[in-house]
């Protein structure tokens, strides 16, 4: 029907946007605070671009992405995550000739085509950062400690930082061929995806979001047990990194994470208040991805986090998000001369910074005063005849009904004062 959003989809409302500005301030505010620069990508890119650099046996390639041809035959996709689009913004505009590491962040709508659940919509937003030109383990505890900061700001508690190693292409292959041994017998029972992914990527065998194939992989060999020297050193002072900032962690050999640019670090930030889907950050490094795209070969390390995830995360845990939803002063007026006295005031008021209404529908002056107790206002002025041949009008404070009479002249001064 069209009267109905498309399932998946979801309204805004007012009386829940000020959640989202509030959590996007804070955001922003720990971004600048640890120097990263905002970036805008455009809402589609060539399909190309996430086929390979997410990796065509993910299931977001696979199964989930919104893809279309447009009116000149180009095939285009709707961005399913936030990562492979400025890294190709990256490439194409040669940010690589910056001083380096550079460090983005950026807040955006994703794409992804799913059953829609709790804190898991079909378009959804995503909080991400990412370092480019670092492959210093410290830029993965900055990426982690940037997370952890956010959810502290946010007075997000509940938290367990789970990290992993998933290594490089180099030690990589060996395990490939380890875990092919290991699913050999279990092979006729893999689900269909999976039994394609048995030669092309065994590894997102285990990230497969089927119970049959979960229970198949129980047991399975651990990527950390088969990392290379490098690998393991890298892992090492991850762990070093973190242990100064004061940030625990545990590690978690299952973390996999389901896109295929990853490489060594993995990590998952888990809530306990939001059921099985408990996930609300995640990312890692990815060494390879900017010369897979096209891009000289360049260290990439970051993390995504959903939104609608995070403010369901501060639902559950009895987070009180403020809201200011006053204004400073509304003005009620009687006749066509004081309304167009008032309609100039209430402009000249917006200038000086005050939140200034009056009544759009001219109504009588008894509903003008419901009116503006319905729009939370903290002062009223009453102007009328009387009011404009004496060029005096009363001020009244709705909490306290103190009023305060004041030369026109004087309205901004005296408003000033009372904030």
């Amino acid at each position: 029907m069209l009267t109905n959003a498309p399932r998946g989809t979801k309204d805004i409302l007012p009386d829940q946007v000020y959640k989202w500005q509030y959590v996007e301030s804070i955001f922003k505010e720990i971004c600048s605070e640890y120097g990263f620069d905002e970036i805008r990508t455009p809402t589609f890119e060539h399909t190309d671009l996430f086929k390979r650099g997410v990796g065509d046996t993910t299931d977001i390639v696979e199964k989930q992405m919104y893809s279309f041809d447009d009116y000149g035959g180009r095939n285009l996709t709707l961005k399913p995550e936030g990562t492979a689009p400025v890294v190709r913004a990256f490439i194409e505009n040669k940010l690589y000739s910056d001083l380096l590491p550079v460090k983005y962040f950026y807040i955006i709508p994703c794409f992804r085509y799913e059953k829609p659940q709790a804190g898991r919509m079909r378009e959804f937003h995503q909080f991400g950062i990412e370092i480019f030109g670092s492959d210093n383990m410290m830029a993965d505890a900055e990426v982690i400690g940037l997370a952890m900061d956010f959810f502290e700001k946010l007075s997000i508690i509940e938290l367990e930082l789970h990290i992993n190693s998933i290594g490089c292409p180099n030690c990589r292959e060996g395990y490939r061929i380890i875990l092919k041994e290991f699913l050999k017998d279990k092979y006729d029972n893999l689900c269909d995806t999976c039994k394609t992914r048995y030669e092309r990527n065994p590894m997102r065998i285990l990230d497969c979001k089927s119970e049959v194939c979960q229970t198949l992989v129980v047991g399975a060999p651990k990527m950390l047990d088969y990392i290379c020297e490098d690998c393991e050193i890298a892992f090492v002072a991850l762990k070093q990194d973190l242990d100064a900032m004061g940030i625990e962690y545990e590690v978690d050999p299952g973390i996999v994470r389901g896109l295929d640019y990853y490489t060594k670090t993995a990590f998952e930030i888990i809530s306990k208040n939001i059921g099985a889907q408990g996930t609300v950050c995640g990312g890692g490094r990815y060494d390879n991805l900017i010369e897979q795209v096209g891009g000289p070969a360049t260290p990439g390390v970051g993390f995504g986090m959903g939104i609608e995830r995070l403010l369901l995360v501060m639902e559950k845990s009895n987070i009180v998000i403020p809201r200011d939803d006053e204004i400073d002063v509304f003005l009620a007026v009687m006749g066509a001369k004081a309304q167009n006295f008032g309609i100039n005031l209430t402009r000249q008021l917006r200038k000086n910074g005050f939140k200034a209404q009056m009544d759009l529908k001219a109504r009588a002056i008894k509903h003008q005063f419901k009116y503006a107790d319905r729009l939370k206002a903290r002062h009223t002025i009453v102007i009328g005849d009387n009011e404009l041949e004496s060029q005096m009008v009363s001020i009244k404070n709705m909490t306290t009904s103190e009023q305060t009479m004041v030369a026109v002249s004087d309205i901004i001064k005296t408003l000033t004062q009372l904030r």
